[in-house]
């Protein structure tokens, strides 16, 4: 029976559309990408294993032919394909609408070869809905050959880039690493950070902070300041130092423990004139609405999920009909998506939120593809989240771009901002003058809806309010306290995940689309390891930077690697020739060297010097070596003979902690050696310390006589103790550990223990954040049971101060307190915590009001979990054995093959 045939990457998506289409369609998965370039020789083409240029797959000497192979694994659904091919009538191809899902849909035309005379048809769509799908069957376009020919340039490019320099690696660093166009850049960054804070130099500095008050007339009457300036010259801070420790400008002045303290008690018992009072108006307008890289961000810094995570949920969520299309660099939305936003804006908010006209938002991404849309609830009128019966990860995920959607359609928020500035005359002399900063916020707009996260705890958040009394220039105030306090600058922080992103996306390094690749890669191949959430360059990474900026420096450089990016968009464009701009890159040209001849002409390269790095002074002898099974150091020994002895470096130790007084400390317990530390007091066994691969730990001897099923009780050292001050009596009371707290009033035992990101408590499958290690060890049930009483905080940060205080809750009896949630301001007693409503204002919220909200959650009863469920794994084997495939010619019959590609509809 004859019918339509439409082919979608996955079975979920199949699926889907197969139940929006109906009757006449046939709707069937490719299963992702049908066929590739050859991934090992036995998949090699028999006739090419032989060329200079066979293992490439790529015929370099004759425009750059790829020879494809269709991987074993896909065999049997290519022939379903052709078998449904057979009694259709026309063809869609429903793949993606990006360069990749182009890509797949030329693969699959070039491999299925339709019988002459079926129409073929390139369907696409941002979102799997009804009137979405009907829509695009509707209206198809001919297939996009300036985006095939990009996304083959760039596999093309990738595979040459991988196939030329990765040998070398092997050769020279470590067997089985690997190169990459963008993931060697993205490595570099990362390597290049740790060297910053490796030849970073801390400098000290100090300043004043006061509480001032403005008297009982004023609300607030208490405000704090800041010292800003001593006789007219600007105080330092933090940015006036350089990252060699050193004060960049003789202009500023320089605090000391003993200047600052001084100034303290010459200012005690002064009276404050106010010199300036400035007060503007303060606005901040909604954020763009997603696209790829801000929702990878977003997601790390408010759900903490990873960036593959992240589209992988978002994944799940466009398939099942949820979302648009995750892959995106486009922040605009089309007019129903617009209309969707602004009703339920009036909705939820009120017309007092929503602007006179709907909002837009032009990309500031270069070469963004304007014909997707930003990621968005998918449909012409949104569901909230909780109309959409999702739960865990994708309810979240769905919830952030929900929120975020609807607040782009929002009003601004406005408020004012205001700076006052206060002066005395210090009993030595010096005119003193502080300045404090304030926020209020008078109508919050968009940020009713939702805040953006930040990077790190020193920002502010942009809903955060500072309110200052009222006072104005001439009137006098008191300090009611004041303190010299130091600081320290920091080392510039290490990426993560979001930061990462960012930065590639900042420097137009690699598609938006692949960054979650990316990272997941140099993470895969060792180059790079997680410390909580920032990414630290194991020292492997070190040496293949260091091999790559010496003998491929364009290779690896961040202007050439995005340069390459904006010829491949141009190629997507139609505005380049993909031969040409090839040709250049891997034969090189009269203005540049290309990739071949650099290969071809490296001639001697010392292997141990590239593997060799000065631990502190060079002077001192000491080096880190990257070999074979893993970093090690080596340096003189007592009689100064140089490499006399060596230690293992603990995996997890960051490059920049490896000090001279660290690496002394490693020679001292080399990994393996033990030191004695006495017998236990209670079991008799003999207690030493090592240092092993994750850094030094404690550990009992077992008798020889002991049962081979009795491990010995073993725990690592705090980080305040090291293996020169260790005592048998820290030993005894780590061993403690994981130590029981007791047991709570609700009969699940508390216990104490150290994990991978610090000390914490865990009760049943609840854990809570201790601030310090010591306190495993004094923590007692009752200090144990009032961390539990307290909301449970997300995150590592400290917990915010509540935004209001309300009395006692009528039912409960417990306090009532506002707090910043993840979401917007939420009340809690301690044990419920409700959401404040669109109608709720901070300001005017009463302990009625308050006491009503929790009344309501409590009536609901405790959220319902969702079961969990299991998912069977199934291991594929991909088997090695590859069909041999003609060549999709370039110079000839590819070209051919396109054009009557495109000519079929």
């Amino acid at each position: 029976m004859a019918h339509k045939l439409v082919i979608v990457e996955s079975p979920a998506k199949a699926q889907k559309i197969g139940g929006y289409l109906g009757q006449g369609y046939v709707v069937e998965a490719s299963v992702g990408h049908i066929r590739d370039l050859p991934q090992s020789a036995a998949d090699t083409p028999a006739k090419i294993k032989d060329k200079p240029w066979g293992r490439f797959g790529v015929d370099v000497d004759n425009g750059f032919t790829p020879y494809y192979v269709v991987p074993s694994d896909k065999k049997k659904q290519i022939a379903k394909l052709k078998s449904l091919l057979k009694d259709a009538d026309e063809l869609y191809l429903a793949t993606d609408e990006d360069r990749e899902g182009e890509a797949i849909a030329w693969h699959l035309l070039d491999e299925l070869k339709p019988k002459k005379g079926i129409p073929v048809k390139r369907m696409v769509f941002h979102e799997i809905t009804k009137p979405a799908i009907l829509a695009a069957a509707e209206n198809p376009r001919e297939l996009d050959m300036d985006l095939v020919e990009a996304q083959e340039s760039r596999r093309i490019l990738d595979r040459l880039y991988g196939y030329e320099i990765s040998p070398v690696l092997w050769k020279k660093v470590m067997p089985r690493l690997s190169a990459g166009r963008v993931q060697s850049v993205a490595t570099r960054l990362v390597v290049d950070r740790e060297r910053e804070r490796i030849a970073f130099r801390t400098a000290s500095y100090w300043d004043l902070a006061g509480t001032f008050d403005a008297g009982s007339q004023h609300d607030p009457r208490m405000f704090p300041a800041k010292i800003t300036s001593i006789d007219g010259g600007r105080v330092a801070r933090g940015t006036d130092f350089g990252p060699d420790g050193l004060i960049k400008s003789d202009k500023v002045v320089h605090l000391d423990r003993g200047r600052a303290e001084a100034l303290v008690a010459g200012l005690e018992g002064q009276t404050y004139e106010v010199r300036s009072v400035e007060s503007k108006p303060y606005k901040r307008s909604p954020y763009a609405p997603f696209r790829t890289t801000t929702m990878q961000q977003e997601a790390s810094r408010k759900l903490g999920m990873t960036a593959s995570t992240t589209m992988s949920v978002a994944q799940r969520l466009y398939e099942n009909g949820h979302i648009t299309y995750m892959r995106t660099d486009s922040t605009t939305l089309s007019g129903d998506a617009v209309n969707a936003a602004r009703a339920q804006v009036r909705e939820l908010y009120g017309a007092e939120y929503l602007p006179d006209t709907p909002r837009t938002y032009a990309s500031k991404v270069k070469n963004a593809q304007e014909a997707h849309e930003a990621i968005r609830p998918a449909g012409d009128s949104f569901r909230t989240p909780a109309q959409t019966g999702l739960t865990g990860d994708q309810f979240r995920l769905y919830e952030l771009i929900w929120m975020r959607t609807v607040a782009s359609q929002m009003k601004d928020a406005v408020g004012r901002s205001v700076a006052i500035r206060l002066g005395a005359q210090a009993a030595t002399g010096e005119d003193v003058v502080f300045s404090a900063t304030g926020r209020v916020i008078t109508f919050h707009g968009f940020l009713k809806a939702y805040v953006e996260g930040t990077d790190s705890a020193e920002q502010t958040s942009d809903d955060q309010q500072t309110r200052l009394p009222n006072l104005a220039e001439g009137d006098t105030v008191n300090a009611a306290s004041l303190t010299a306090d130091g600081h320290e600058t920091k080392p510039p922080a290490r990426y993560t995940e979001a930061t990462l992103v960012r930065e590639l996306e900042e420097r137009e390094i690699g598609r938006p689309s692949t960054y979650a690749s990316i990272i997941q890669t140099i993470i895969n191949r060792g180059y790079v390891f997680k410390k909580g959430t920032a990414l630290v360059p194991a020292w492997v990474a070190f040496s293949v930077v260091r091999l790559l900026e010496e003998h491929f420096p364009r290779q690896i450089d961040y202007r050439f690697t995005a340069s390459m990016e904006e010829n491949l968009d141009e190629i997507a464009r139609g505005v380049k020739d993909m031969t040409t701009e090839l040709g250049e890159f891997y034969f090189g040209s009269e203005r540049v060297k290309g990739l071949k001849p650099l290969v071809d002409g490296l001639g001697d390269i010392d292997a141990r010097e590239l593997a060799t790095f000065p631990v502190g002074d060079p002077e001192s002898g000491v080096n880190l070596r990257v070999g074979r099974y893993g970093p090690y150091i080596e340096g003189p020994g007592d009689d100064g003979t140089p490499f006399a002895v060596r230690a293992n470096v603990p995996d997890d130790l960051p490059p920049d902690e490896l000090t001279l007084e660290k690496a002394k400390e490693l020679f001292a317990n080399p990994a393996g050696e033990e030191l004695n530390l006495g017998v236990h007091p209670e079991t008799g066994l003999t207690v030493v310390a090592k240092s092993g691969r994750f850094g030094p730990y404690v550990t009992e001897q077992l008798p020889e006589d002991a049962k081979k099923s009795a491990k010995p009780r073993t725990a690592s050292l705090f980080k305040s103790m090291s293996l020169q001050t260790i005592t048998l009596e820290d030993a005894v009371k780590l061993l403690t550990l994981p130590r029981v707290v007791g047991t709570a009033a609700d009969g699940e035992e508390i216990t104490a223990q150290n994990g991978r990101y610090g000390p914490y408590l865990k009760k049943g499958t609840d854990s809570r954040t201790l601030s310090s290690e010591d306190q495993l060890l004094t923590i007692t049930l009752e200090e144990a049971e009032q961390i539990y009483a307290q909301p449970k905080q997300r995150g590592r940060a400290a917990a915010k101060p509540p935004l209001k205080e309300l009395g006692p809750d009528p039912v409960s009896g417990q306090p009532m307190v506002v707090k910043d949630g993840r979401f917007g301001p939420y009340v809690t007693d301690g044990e419920y915590n409700a959401t404040l409503r669109a109608a709720d204002d901070l300001e005017t919220l009463t302990a009625e009001r308050a006491a009503e909200l929790l009344a309501d959650k409590r009536a609901k009863g405790p959220a319902k979990k969702s079961a969990k469920r299991t998912t069977k794994k199934t291991a594929k084997k991909a088997t090695k054995k590859a069909t041999k495939k003609a060549p999709a010619k370039k110079s000839t019959a590819k070209k051919t093959t396109k054009k009557a590609a495109a000519k079929k509809s």
